[in-house]
């Protein structure tokens, strides 16, 4: 068997999990593929698929030009960037594994923190020599906004009510009843934009949510506000945040998540003081890979039994 594991940046799958239980012949890439042509060529003799996440994607014209792939294993319980029913179609088993979405969460917050702040200066300034160079802001007190209220959302809500922080929301499907049950209060859209000090965003990327947060929307906040997202890039409209940035129309923008990933290295967020950027970190955790790959090889193994487990639908 002749197993793929795809875009292990950091080049560390194989230290977690029992691969040499599975007796295959296993290639690890570590760089990311140019597109659809390069997924298929790199691709073709192998077996199973290893996908860390959305990092390589799967539509039909991929998959169907890979005839010898019989089992794509995804690290998480959803991959937007794999078409299931096209995988189904050619006979290709997709398997799933856990997920804890607690790194993301305190990811979130080192990211609010960071801004807050100012560490990104500091840091580079304490490093050329210098000493205090900015003047940041406490959270105590002030609006942390959630762009949606679900299982990330609310975690991120408790934190910033830890700080002592007033916490409202809104989704498309939010109700007061269901806010109350995490102490928040549900708002209208145009409230959470326009109240909100730190507004942070954990929506699903979807049809509904893809450019959600564009031009007016971000007019609409203060020019004091944080705008934070480790959920999806394309939620927000990237070249409507950049204009946003430049012309000083938000505080900051603390961003994971990108529309192109990795980021372009000339990308115009990489050129602006005020974008706090990590590179997709939210889930680049220890314990987090412990799951994804530990998980994948049991998925793996039960292939081989001829009894697929956590198969996605």
């Amino acid at each position: 068997m002749k197993i793929a594991i795809l875009d292990d940046y950091q080049n560390v799958a194989l230290n977690y999990g029992d691969w040499d239980s599975l007796n295959a012949e296993i290639h690890v890439f570590t760089e990311p593929f140019a597109g659809a042509d390069e997924v298929v060529e790199r691709l073709a003799g192998f077996e199973v698929v290893v996908a860390m996440r959305e990092r390589t994607r799967f539509p039909a014209e991929v998959l169907d030009r890979l005839p010898e792939l019989k089992l794509l294993v995804s690290t998480g319980a959803r991959n937007a960037a794999i078409d299931v029913p096209a995988a189904r179609r050619n006979g290709v088993v997709v398997s799933a594994t856990g997920y804890s979405g607690l790194s993301t969460a305190e990811h979130t917050w080192a990211l609010i923190l960071a801004a807050a702040r100012n560490l990104p200066a500091e840091f580079r300034s304490m490093r050329e020599g210098g000493w205090q160079r900015t003047v940041g802001i406490t959270l105590h007190g002030r609006t942390l906004g959630l762009l949606g209220l679900g299982r990330l959302g609310s975690g991120a809500a408790r934190i910033g009510q830890a700080f002592g922080m007033e916490t409202i929301a809104w989704s498309q499907n939010l109700t007061p009843e269901k806010a109350a049950e995490h102490g928040v209060t549900a708002v209208s859209k145009e409230e959470l934009f326009a109240r909100s000090d730190v507004l942070s965003i954990h929506l699903v990327l979807s049809r509904r949510s893809r450019g959600l947060v564009g031009a007016a929307e971000l007019a609409a906040m203060k020019p004091s506000a944080l705008l934070v997202n480790t959920s999806r890039g394309p939620i927000v409209d990237e070249a409507a945040l950049v204009d946003a940035l430049r012309r000083k129309e938000i505080a900051a923008a603390a961003l994971d998540v990108y529309d192109i990933e990795p980021l372009p290295s000339d990308h115009p967020l990489r050129t602006l003081d005020n974008a706090i950027l990590t590179p997709h970190l939210g889930y680049v955790a220890h314990e987090v890979y412990e799951v994804f790959y530990g998980d994948a090889v049991e998925d793996i193994a039960a292939y081989q039994a001829g009894n697929p487990i956590r198969v996605m639908e």
